[in-house]
Formats: C-alpha cells, structure tokens, sequence
C-alpha cells in the first residue's frame, strides 16, 4: 500500500512563499493499493493536483472524515469527477439532520460553485459513512467517529501489506482528566492501535492550545502521547497551523526528535510512505 501526501495543512497559509518545504494545500492524502486501485482521504487543495496526475481511473473512492471547508474545498476540481467514464464514490458522514448529499450540494452548487453535484459527469454514488468495518476494492477500512466540532469520523485502512489510519482533525485529550488515559475511553484508539502509520492532528503548541481547548484539534506532545499509547509503527504529525511557516515547523518537530521511540515527522506536500518494507520506505510524489 502506497500513502502519496497532497495537502497538509489545516487552512491556507497567511506565510506566503516561507510554506515551500512543507507545502500549503489543505488536508489531501492519497493511498494506492496492492492491486492498483485509488482512495483519497480528504478533498482539501491538494486534491486539485492530485486530480491532474492522474492517468484513466476506473474507480475512485473519496473518504471524508468531515466538511469543514478545508477538508473540501478542492472537490470541484477533482478531475475524475468530470470523467464521465470513471466511477466516483464519495463517502462521508450526514449531520443528525441532514444527509451527505444535500450537505454537499450546500458547496457543490451555485452561487458557491458553477457546476452542481447533480451535473457532474462522473459515475457518481455517496455513501454515509458506515460506523464500523466496510470494503473498499483492495482494502478493508473502518470508520469512527473521532473528538472534533461536527459530524467527523476518522478511518483506518487496512491490506496484507499494512495498515495506515488517518486522523486529520482530532482531540483526543479533550474533557479527559489524565491524558492518555484508559485506551477503551481514548477518541480514536480503536482506529489507531498498532497500524504501521499514524497521520495524526498535530496543529498547536501547549501555548498555543491553552487558548484553543474544545477547538478539535491536538498538540504535538498529545499526538505523541496518543501514539504511544496506540503502539504505532510511525507517526507522521499533519494538519499544520496556518500560521506555522517552514522554519516555525521545523525547530516545532526538532523539539520532540527522538520522544516517540518510533519515527517521527512533520507531514510535508510529496511525501509517500510505502507501506509493507522495514522500515517503512519514504520518496516523494
């Protein structure tokens, strides 16, 4: 199982040109299974390029854990959508009151977007994420919903090279007296433990979250402690503050090198992990 980063940040950078190393396209990674087959988890930005790097796909399956705007605002310009020979399945979770279809088309339609959900080309199928165990082709996924404002869910993907789960926007420690605690009791555990690799919410500093408790995401030190406690394999720290340039970024993870016991990085645009070598292998898109 291949894992290519698109996006990584949680909004659009106000740095400017200091966002190069890292990148500034929001939540988007892709995953390739053994048998060739394509999962997008998120439509922020990075889902445009991703789009245009693409070859003919048969099928696509778009897993979003939520639609806060950053992690869909790239949807529109997904390229497959406008192939009118490619299947495109969408899932994601409905409000209590609301389905995903009409929540999408909120976005998906006039004055917001010129071209309506309804008229897209593509094959098109949206599923409410199924709370639990389903299959996609090449890869069996779970759903569960996660600690963030709103309707969110956060994925674990699994094949027989390894397993990958993906938390963007999570506080796992929220409203917990001692964290981590009881792993039975810990938001996401169930999605996380022992996976070979953790794309986890790391956006504040401890200052920084001392002003921001409830906001649904983490810090660096709390993925940390989440990890360990999960027993990953690797944890790749994502969803960076907008407000965070390279350099910001870089003394933020040279600050907890070597605290985890496994790797460690900060998620950077063009990144892959290869999933089933040791140690995990690491190129770029």
């Amino acid at each position: 199982m291949r894992v290519e980063l698109w996006g990584v940040r949680g909004s659009l950078p106000t740095a400017g040109p200091t966002t190069t190393r890292y990148g500034g396209n929001t939540s988007c990674a892709a995953v390739r299974t053994d048998e060739g087959n394509l999962v997008v988890l998120d439509a922020g930005s990075g889902i445009a390029a991703l789009g245009r790097s693409l070859g003919r796909e048969e099928r696509v399956d778009i897993l979003l854990t939520h639609l806060h705007l950053d992690h869909i605002q790239g949807l529109g310009f997904f390229a497959p959508l406008f192939d009118e020979t490619c299947d495109v399945h969408i899932w994601g979770p409905a409000s209590p009151t609301v389905g995903l279809r009409p929540r999408l088309t909120r976005y998906l339609s006039p004055p917001l977007f010129p071209v309506a959900l309804r008229d897209l080309p593509c094959r098109l199928t949206l599923h409410e994420s199924t709370l639990g165990s389903f299959e996609l082709p090449g890869v069996s996924c779970r759903a569960a919903l996660v600690c963030h404002p709103g309707p969110t869910v956060g994925y674990r993907l699994s094949s027989p090279s390894g397993s990958l789960a993906y938390l963007p926007d999570h506080e796992p420690a929220l409203g917990m007296r001692f964290f981590p605690g009881e792993s039975a009791w810990t938001s996401g555990f169930e999605l996380a433990h022992g996976v070979d690799l953790l794309l986890h919410d790391a956006q504040y500093d401890d200052l920084e979250y001392a002003g921001r408790v409830g906001w649904g995401h983490s810090t660096l030190g709390a993925a940390i402690a989440f990890a360990k406690l999960a027993g990953v394999r690797e944890l790749v720290a994502f969803h960076h503050d907008p407000s965070h340039d390279d350099d910001y970024l870089d003394a933020f993870f040279a600050r907890y090198d070597g605290t985890l016991g496994v790797p460690l990085t900060g998620a950077r645009e063009g990144d892959v992990r290869v999933l089933g070598s040791s140690p995990l292998a690491l190129d770029v898109v």
